[in-house]
């Protein structure tokens, strides 16, 4: 009898036809090869992120490189995911969208309000901040009072913006209001329009307003046209949520665990208390004072490798930038300097301005040099600021009374809060060096902020480029540094 023999799969080759099955399958269902979003920004090693140009947005510096909180956020993101980040600047919301739409951009951090017919096209994050849009004129001018105060006057919003989807729909309440809408003006430009009387009206979100009245303050706010709306990030609808779910998570972390109000601090926490009386002072100063100590402020800065502008700022703070300066309690000169702190610095006359300059500007970068070296900028600076206001002793009894209270002691926006306890006999009997006036020193860094910022946007030119006026161009000469310039010089 003949037995025919049958051919048997070995345990090897039919694991192997099973894994190739499975690759096939796998291949036709079309996950192979085939990541989340979120994984493929990881594996291209990217985020692309579209914003707009303003100071609540994103902005470059010149000493500080690209700043606003958008921007800050948005390269934490990145950090956080482990790639790096690329910008496409957008001129209007239209834009903006748009590269959503078009899958040119991952996420849209640029300022934007949650609206209802916004939420109906995109997914927006949990808002991280909120504002109010506003109606906004030049104080001198009539205040309207409701919005058929409008009619007759010149209104212009920014094209595709939530402004404007408000106008539409107010139209219906009142059919004679008229407005225009433009995709070449920035927030920014339009809020600079209403200040120069080129325009009678505006309207702009609560958030850019305050960031702009330190350049423009006869900027006002005649009424609010809408509830708060949350500002947050926004992405393309899709089954895909991957990236979505790490920007919630992203948002989440920084909330819990203090970021998220160091940034807000950072940007906002020194416009608390807007003196149009003190910023036009400072303003006519520019022009009439600072150009006679300018140079002196800038060979000061070259030998401690500060800014220039910051030290500006520190000298009107204490001064006014007046040379002979002197208070009740015997500090003298541009930058105040008292007569231990004056010998230690080598500074034989105080009243003389190119000592006291370098002096103030030595005895700034030595006490930084004392902030221990882990606190990031621009804490840093806060903290030297601090000290060199009431003392670094001062300062570490308060971040003493930081840390005990369970707060960060490395964060400015908790230690503020506790300087001001440093008066209160319950707690600075409990420090090294006792009673001091705590509110002080943080006025004093909120003011030196202050006219820092101003500083900034006046000597650089090209800080918000897009934004160049036409009849500037041929000299090279562009943004809205160069134009406050101007302004300042044609009204001081």
């Amino acid at each position: 009898m003949k037995f025919q023999r049958q051919s048997t799969l070995s345990p090897v080759h039919l694991l192997m036809a099973t894994v190739a099955l499975g690759l096939c399958y796998l291949a036709w269902a079309g996950y192979l090869g085939k990541p989340n979003l979120l994984g493929r920004i990881r594996d291209s090693g990217e985020l692309v992120v579209v914003t707009r140009l303003g100071p609540s947005t994103y902005y470059e510096t010149q000493y500080a490189g690209p700043r606003g909180l958008e921007y800050d956020l948005a390269q934490l993101f990145a950090q956080e995911l482990g790639v790096s980040l690329r910008l496409i600047v957008a001129s209007d919301p239209g834009q903006v969208f748009n590269a959503l739409a078009n899958r040119s951009a991952h996420v849209a951090a640029a300022g934007l309000n949650v609206t209802a017919e916004r939420e109906a096209r995109f997914r927006f994050t949990e808002p991280y901040m909120s504002s109010q849009q506003l109606l906004v004129y030049r104080a001198g001018n009539p205040r309207p009072r409701k919005l058929e105060d409008l009619v007759g006057g010149t209104l212009q919003v920014v094209a595709h913006s939530n402004h404007a989807e408000f106008l539409r729909e107010a139209r219906e309440a009142v059919p004679e209001l008229t407005w225009t809408e433009t995709s070449e003006l920035s927030p920014d430009d339009l809020l600079y329009q209403v200040w120069s009387r080129q325009l009678d009206y505006t309207i702009a979100d609560s958030n850019d307003l305050v960031l702009s009245q330190q350049f423009y303050p006869e900027l006002r706010s005649a009424f609010a046209l809408t509830e708060p709306q949350g500002i947050a990030w926004a992405m393309v609808r899709s089954d895909d949520d991957s990236l979505f779910q790490a920007a919630e998570r992203f948002f989440e972390r920084i909330r819990n665990d203090g970021t998220l109000s160091h940034l807000m601090e950072k940007y906002y926490g020194h416009l608390n208390n807007f003196d149009y009386v003190g910023t036009r002072t400072f303003m006519r100063h520019i022009t009439e004072r600072l150009p006679k100590y300018r140079e002196l402020f800038e060979q000061a800065a070259e030998e401690t490798g500060l800014d220039w502008r910051l030290l500006a700022a520190i000298g009107y703070q204490e001064s006014h930038w007046n040379p002979r300066a002197v208070s009740p309690t015997g500090v003298r000169g541009i930058m105040m300097l008292t007569l231990n702190t004056a010998k230690s610095l080598g500074v034989s006359n105080r009243l003389d301005p190119k000592q006291s300059i370098l002096g103030g500007a030595r005895y700034l970068a030595q006490t930084k040099q004392r902030i221990p070296e882990h606190i990031p900028e621009p804490t840093r600076t806060w903290l030297a600021l601090a000290a060199y206001n009431v003392g670094l002793g001062h300062l570490e009894d308060a971040r003493m009374l930081t840390a005990a209270q369970g707060k960060n002691p490395d964060s400015w926006t908790d230690v503020k809060e506790h300087l001001p306890l440093l008066a209160k006999k319950e707690w600075y009997s409990k420090t090294r060096y006792g009673y001091a006036r705590g509110w002080e020193p943080v006025r004093y860094v909120e003011n030196v902020r202050l006219y820092y910022e101003l500083l900034v946007r006046i000597t650089e030119p090209g800080l918000l480029q897009e934004t160049a006026l036409g009849e500037l161009a041929g000299n090279g000469e562009t943004g809205w540094g160069f134009r406050l310039g101007k302004s300042l010089q044609s009204l001081y």
